[in-house]
C-alpha cells in the first residue's frame, strides 16, 4: 500500500539566516518558531503567517 504524503507549501528559499533585529529569516521572513512548527501546524496558521510575510520582507529590504 502506498501512503499519500501531502505537499505543504513553504516560503523557504534556502537562505536560512536570521536577522538579529527582527528575529525573521532574511530568506523567507518567518521566525524560528514559525519555521519549527511549519510542518505540524494547520493550514489556517500557515495562511496567517504567509499573509504577514510580504510586509516583513519589505521591512527587511529597507
Amino acid at each position: 500500500m502506498i501512503e499519500y504524503v501531502p505537499i505543504i507549501e513553504s516560503p523557504c528559499v534556502s537562505i536560512c539566516v536570521m536577522d538579529e533585529a527582527t528575529g525573521w529569516c532574511i530568506g523567507c521572513g518567518r521566525t524560528l518558531d514559525e519555521i519549527a512548527r511549519w510542518g505540524s501546524t494547520d493550514q489556517a496558521d500557515r495562511d496567517a503567517v504567509m499573509a504577514e510575510l510580504p510586509a516583513r520582507m519589505e521591512k527587511l529590504a529597507s
